[in-house]
């Protein structure tokens, strides 16, 4: 046989840098102990129902998020229009009382326009 040209042997007493890696899985594995619940695996035919229930909850979070941020959105909206209908009402309440004759002439008084006193008179042409 010949010799490992790849890699140097360890001699006795160094060992690997790091140590073996753990994953997440194994991590999660020691921590969680779930060997009591399962036994020594995950029964394969406990993964569909299991999934579709994890499915099911995510569409519900994302539901009731979207619902919420939709509520959100149509309370802002009704406090914009209970703005704009104030401001539509006041503006009309000036309009209103801009137009009205007595302050019509209030504001020509200055170009020395006055008001007539006696109705118009009909001119016929005959």
């Amino acid at each position: 046989m010949s010799n490992n040209t790849f890699r140097k042997k360890l001699k006795s007493g160094n060992k690997p840098k790091g140590g073996p890696r753990k994953s997440i899985f194994t991590w999660m594995e020691e921590k969680l102990d779930v060997t009591g619940i399962l036994g020594e695996g995950v029964p394969v035919q406990l993964v569909p129902p299991v999934g579709f229930v994890a499915l099911l909850a995510l569409v519900y979070i994302w539901s009731n998020h979207r619902a919420e941020n939709m509520v959100r959105k149509i309370e802002k909206a009704q406090q914009e229009v209970e703005d704009l209908r104030a401001d539509v009402t006041t503006l009309e309440a000036e309009y209103m009382l801009s137009s009205m004759q007595s302050e019509v002439a209030k504001r020509v008084a200055e170009q020395g326009i006055v008001e007539l006193n006696q109705p118009p008179i009909k001119i016929e042409v005959e």
